[in-house]
């Protein structure tokens, strides 16, 4: 052994345990999730695998409790890839890459959801809440806060002083067992992830009841660090767009309610776009 190779090989054993981490990190597939995905880890150990056996090599997923920490996470490029909501990416889009939006009852689309106890059989809108307490998931959520600000402006409230109190819960699932337990009389969620419920714990969303159902929007997006490689972005893409042809693809995408990935059309967001504009005046 030389001279070289021993001072190496000694730096590489002196290495902290953190150094070598970070090393193998940089090696892996980072992805980022927010708190709208439906928080099943074992799910996640199966897709995990999933993705490391296609992509050959190791996968990391990166969840954070907010928006707005996997927004920065993917915006600063510290995760390669992640699922945003529209809202963050519509916000950003000119600093990120979109790359496929989910499919979800044969369409890449899903709503917001008002939602009020099942308990409340006198609330039928809106407006119905004022002066009362009000959950919102996120403030970077299209379906968990920007519908409803948009909504209350367009029909001339000041959302400041519409409710008498509003909290963000964090994850939709929050959302639903705020309004559940009457720590809030409404709560505004991503439909999406209501309906999962419904079929995952009927007993949490019997506790609440659908008010009001919005429009249609653009599927929360899978997005891209736009600097990340280019072959790693095509696999990682080919890799989602292949599940509906794998059995155990399919099988992770029934588990999820999801019929598959595909590209996504232009104008898609829109929708957002225009809330967006609406809420924040630009």
């Amino acid at each position: 052994m030389n001279r070289r190779q021993f001072l190496r090989n000694a730096a590489m054993v002196s290495m902290a345990p953190g150094m070598l981490r970070a090393r193998e990190a940089r090696d892996s597939v980072r992805i980022g999730l927010t708190p709208v995905f439906l928080d099943d880890q074992t799910f996640l150990n199966r897709w995990q695998a999933y993705l490391e056996e296609t992509l050959e090599r190791p996968v990391v997923f990166v969840q954070r409790g907010t928006y707005r920490e996997i927004t920065e996470l993917v915006l600063n490029g510290r995760v390669d890839f992640a699922w945003l909501c529209g809202y963050p990416f519509v916000r950003y889009r000119d600093q990120l890459e979109i790359l496929l939006a989910p499919v979800y009852g044969g369409r890449p689309l899903y709503r917001s959801y008002l939602i009020a106890s099942a308990q409340d059989d006198w609330t039928n809108d809106l407006e119905d809440l004022r002066g009362r307490v009000f959950a919102y998931s996120d403030p970077l959520s299209n379906s968990g806060w920007l519908v409803t600000q948009a909504q209350l402006l367009e029909a001339g409230h000041d959302p400041d002083v519409f409710f008498r109190r509003t909290f963000f819960a964090g994850a939709h699932r929050n959302v639903v067992e705020a309004v559940a337990v009457g720590l809030a009389q409404g709560g505004a969620v991503d439909g999406y992830v209501y309906d999962a419920l419904a079929r995952l714990h009927p007993d949490l969303t019997a506790g609440t009841r659908v008010v009001w159902r919005s429009e249609t929007f653009g599927f929360p997006p899978m997005v891209a660090y736009p600097e990340v490689d280019r072959e790693l972005r095509a696999e990682f893409k080919a890799t989602l767009k292949g599940m509906t042809e794998s059995e155990t693809g399919q099988e992770l995408l029934d588990q999820f309610y999801l019929d598959g990935f595909r590209e996504p059309e232009d104008g898609l967001y829109a929708g957002i776009e225009r809330l967006k504009r609406r809420v924040e005046g630009a």
